[in-house]
């Protein structure tokens, strides 16, 4: 009976296959009918197929085709047509089932869910050893293998690649992903996504499409499919006939696309049409409820005889091969039984059954059709050659086991970062900028706020927009209070931040979010950036009062970095919407912003540089930590403008209780000098108020009349004025014998006549401040002209600026540079912003402040003087320094503003006195001329920087376009102690190492 009932379904399944296909459907035909946004790209059709992998039949294919075919039984020939779902996180008993189908039942082969790579690629081993024929092996890799393995690379959306406009960046994308894939025994790779998403609703695809309009969908999707095809992996176009503009999930029900022929045919099948001109490999069949297509009611379209056969196969003439969507989704399992569904689907003229869930079920179901002269040998035959002519493509007739060996670094490679990077750049959204608000220009009257929303973080957002300038995060969960406290800013930064681990997450704020930012956009200036898709823009009403909205689509750390460069302009704007927002803002929307040549942060590929390389910095700087050379460092690298490796080392002491952070500021000693110094000299010079010839009587009145009033400038500047090194101005105010503090010079208090301190409880009298110009200019020449470095030299400079400019020294570093240089974290006297934890201690004073020396200048005489010396006295981290050895490379220009010209420039870095053996420039050290020196060895002569006595060095190379910087407190616990750090030549081994990852 059961027989009977079985047999009868079956004909009239047939039945109803055979009028579907004579019911006078008019099927499905070329159509001019225009849809909304579509856009006329007549470059999808003057595509040449030259340079796409087409898989072209061979002589060879066809013998072992028909070799292979011939040995399999009839048993076998059916097992390859079933692909079953597999886990390489699951347990033993799953491993052992599936190999028992593969042995028993000969199945064709294995779709890889959850897992991780090292396990599944051993799995694959496994049940390849196991195989007759070998095995086709996929994964839905959307975005690459992350969408199903752990330990892998996480690429973008595709609706994040909707945004990119230029195509062979996705081509490149595809190739890496079919690298990836290929590396893991892949042989396919289920994408792309040919879905229009023209349903904002749609819950299953989203952000798996690449957008609303078919012919950017289109252009995206071939790019794609020609970078994986060209690897050697099949590309899967999925899922037809269109998935786009449905509102339920067919893992769930059944979705419905109740559009008309002429629009199915006109918009979801445009992609198909133009793939299939290109090569695509297969396709996936979705289970959809479409009426026009099938009639039937609820009737799934992966096993519609019409949908399959008649329209896919016959009319658009695919050749490639069919799978269905997973036959486990509700879509289909809820239509039929497992075994039942696989067959309904093989009618329909699938040749891959996806997922099949009970195989020895189905294969009798078909077995039985098969004697039931339901199914034919020349269908069996039809789909299990196209199977392996498809395997034999793939170069399964030469099978090999995977290498198990360094398989996680090969698929998580630097290359994979620096793609992800550009990615990130070409996406990126300005969908409205009032007022070229951004990017954001002029940072010394500009006080900026972070409004964080959203439920996941945001720190590699804020962290790095702080990087540009100083930003405060401001929150409240009272908006009436969070005004308040936003009264004083001039700008805020709203970040809206979802978590982009699920894809099928909804975007969209809450009533709460939306009268955050409405109120907050009536009062301030705002920029809202949004990490999640662009449809989350639809629950505002307007965007009115919004002055720039920016739209980064996921909110991984690359895509926040990203967005803080392009708000500050270190990089421009050129993503366009791939979907509309509303009328305002439609599909192909998109603004440029402009560039700024400020410091930007990519992979060091991206710029020339190995990462790999640059690993062993990491190596050295530990072990200088571990053998108690420095306590902690901080170590940044950039090339051509684009900061590639900034990391902190240790701790704040040996006690090991404060790790160093990128933020954390440091006592930079002598950099003082080309930091907070000598840019202003070179304000000056730029100004023509002082030249290489002026004299040093004609800068400091007090030098008149002595025996320093001849010392020119470039003499000065170049260390080559027969001045002293130093004098420890300090010891003069000590007690002879017990070496304390005399009370005439100091109080512990601070006194009306004691204002000037030196330490936490030491106040030096008011009556000082004269004494160390005048010491310096009453003390001896040195006999002969000959390279000496010496402090006098910026001590006596400092006196210049502040005595013409009547303006002391850190008030005219920050107007002139730090303040417009996003410097926020560059200053004298840093506890007067700062708190003492994010400030390294420089040294355990015994014999002048008999005290921890924290967060107030370790140098004796840059503490006498209040701790502003023009030799000593600033605190900055690498960041801040690097963006003014930047602007040097740039030749006094960053940020669009011009400091000073070129040619003074080039007139601070030339070594004048070199045929004398001194190497020096106008106040920059320069590369050692022989033996011993500052650097390597390994740098060009047109490089430039300085070293400081507490550890640090600042070094910027025009020729390479490189900076160096190393930050440190060697001198912790004690700055008497022999100088490892420089006797070791840590700051010049990585150096070296720097110049050895130059790539090109």
């Amino acid at each position: 009976m059961k027989k009977f009932f079985f047999q009868l379904t079956i004909l009239v399944l047939v039945a109803l296959f055979t009028w579907n296909c004579s019911s006078g459907k008019k099927g499905i035909t070329a159509s001019s009918t225009a849809v909304k946004n579509d856009i006329e790209i007549s470059e999808i059709d003057a595509i040449s197929k030259e340079g796409f992998n087409l898989f072209p039949e061979t002589t060879g294919e066809k013998k072992w085709v028909d070799s292979v075919y011939n040995s399999l039984s009839f048993e076998e020939k059916l097992g390859q047509l079933f692909m079953v779902a597999a886990y390489s996180n699951k347990d033993t008993v799953h491993f052992n089932s599936l190999e028992k189908l593969v042995k028993n039942y000969k199945i064709g082969g294995l779709i890889f869910f959850q897992g991780g790579p090292f396990r599944q690629a051993k799995l694959t081993n496994r049940f390849q050893a196991s195989s007759k024929v070998p095995l086709f092996i996929g994964n839905d890799a959307e975005w690459g293998l992350s969408m199903r393995l752990d330990s892998t690379y996480k690429y973008p959306w595709n609706m994040t690649l909707g945004a990119i406009q230029d195509m062979k960046l996705i081509e490149e994308l595809g190739g890496q992903m079919a690298k990836e894939a290929k590396r893991l025994g892949l042989q396919f790779n289920f994408a792309p996504v040919l879905d229009i998403n023209t349903n904002p609703n749609n819950p299953i695809i989203g952000n798996r499409s690449f957008g609303e309009n078919k012919e950017e969908v289109t252009r995206r999707a071939l790019a794609l499919m020609k970078g994986i095809q060209n690897q050697g992996i099949f590309a899967t176009g999925k899922h037809f006939p269109g998935h786009g503009d449905t509102e339920t999930d067919s893992h769930h029900t059944l979705p419905m696309v109740n559009f008309t022929e002429e629009r199915i045919n006109n918009v979801e099948l445009y992609p198909y049409k133009k793939m299939f001109d290109y090569g695509l490999a297969s396709v996936m069949v979705a289970h959809l409820n479409v009426p026009s297509l099938e009639p039937r009611e609820n009737f799934p379209t992966s096993i519609s005889y019409n949908v399959v056969t008649n329209i896919l196969k016959h009319q658009m003439d695919f050749k490639g091969l069919i799978f269905t969507d997973a036959l486990n989704m509700k879509g289909a399992s809820n239509f039929k039984k497992p075994g039942e569904i696989d067959l309904a689907a093989f009618l329909a003229g699938n040749d891959i059954m996806l997922f099949a869930e009970d195989v020895p079920t189905a294969i009798q179901k078909f077995t039985q059709a098969y004697k039931d002269t339901l199914i034919t040998d020349e269908r069996i035959e039809h789909s299990v050659k196209k199977i392996l002519a498809h395997k034999y493509k793939s170069g399964l007739n030469q099978y090999k086991p995977i290498d198990l060996a360094n398989i996680s670094q090969d698929l998580n490679t630097s290359y994979s970062n620096t793609l992800l990077y550009k990615l990130y750049e070409n996406a990126v959204t300005v969908v409205k900028n009032d007022h070229e608000q951004l990017p954001i220009k002029n940072l010394a009257k500009t006080k900026i706020a972070y409004v964080k929303l959203g439920d996941d973080s945001g720190n590699k957002f804020l962290t790095s927009l702080k990087k540009y300038t100083e930003v405060t995060e401001v929150s409240n969960q009272n908006i009436d209070s969070l005004l308040l406290e936003l009264k004083d800013y001039d700008k805020v930064i709203i970040g809206y931040h979802v978590s982009d681990r699920s894809w099928w997450k909804k975007h969209e704020f809450t009533a709460k979010e939306v009268e955050y930012i409405t109120k907050i956009s009536d009062k301030k200036q705002v920029i809202l950036d949004v990490f999640a898709k662009p449809y989350i823009l639809k629950s505002l009403q307007n965007f009115e009062n919004i002055k720039s909205v920016i739209v980064s689509y996921q909110n991984g750390e690359i895509a926040q970095e990203v967005s803080a460069e392009l708000i500050f302009g270190a990089i421009e704007a050129k993503g366009k919407l791939p979907v509309s927002i509303n009328a305002n803002y439609e599909v192909g929307h998109g603004l440029s912003t402009e560039k700024l040549n400020v410091l930007g942060f990519a992979n060091p590929e991206s710029v020339g540089l190995n990462s790999e390389k640059l690993k062993e910095i990491d190596k050295i700087t530990n072990d200088a930590i571990a053998n108690k050379i420095t306590p902690g460092a901080q170590i940044l690298v950039a090339r051509k403008g684009k900061v590639v490796y900034q990391k902190a080392f240790g701790y704040h002491t040996y006690k090991k209780e404060i790790k160093v952070k990128n933020s954390d500021i440091y006592d930079i000693a002598s950099l003082s000098k080309i930091i907070g110094t000598l840019p202003n000299i070179m304000l000056d010079y730029d100004r023509d108020k002082i030249n290489l010839e002026t004299t040093l009587g004609q800068m400091v009145h007090k030098a008149k009349g002595t025996d320093k009033e001849s010392i020119t400038f470039k003499e000065l500047l170049s260390h080559y004025a027969r001045l002293q090194a130093w004098e420890p101005f300090y010891k003069a105010t000590l007690d002879s014998v017990t070496k304390k503090p005399l009370s005439q010079f100091y109080r512990s208090t601070q006194t009306k006549e004691f204002t000037v301190q030196v330490s936490e409880n030491l106040f030096l009298t008011n009556a000082y401040k004269d004494s160390i110009i005048n010491k310096i200019i009453r003390s001896k020449l040195l006999p002969k002209k000959e390279y000496r470095y010496s402090d006098f030299t910026f001590i006596l400079l400092q006196e210049y600026l502040e005595s013409h400019h009547h303006k002391t020294l850190d008030v005219l570093a920050e107007e002139n540079f730090f303040s417009k240089l996003g410097m926020n974290n560059t200053l004298y006297n840093p506890l007067r912003k700062f708190d003492m934890d994010v400030i390294p201690p420089t040294e355990n004073d015994t014999y002048f402040r008999h005290d921890i020396v924290q967060g107030y200048v370790h140098d004796m005489a840059a503490a006498m003087q209040g701790g502003v010396g023009g030799h000593a006295g600033l605190f900055s981290n690498t960041m801040d320094i690097a963006k003014m050895l930047q602007m040097f490379i740039q030749k006094g220009n960053y940020g669009g503003i011009e400091y000073f010209s070129p040619q003074t420039l080039e007139a601070f870095n030339t070594c004048y006195y070199c045929p004398e053996g001194n190497r020096r420039g106008l106040g920059f050290d320069k590369p050692q001329l022989k033996g011993d020196g500052p650097t390597c060895g390994c740098v060009s002569l047109t490089s430039f920087g300085h070293t400081g006595f507490t550890g640090g060095i600042a070094w910027a190379d025009p020729d390479q376009e490189l900076i160096y910087i190393f930050l440190s407190n060697r001198t912790f616990p004690d700055s008497n102690a022999s100088n490892k750090l420089s006797k070791e030549g840590i700051r010049e081994k990585i150096q070296q190492i720097i110049y050895d990852a130059l790539l090109n």
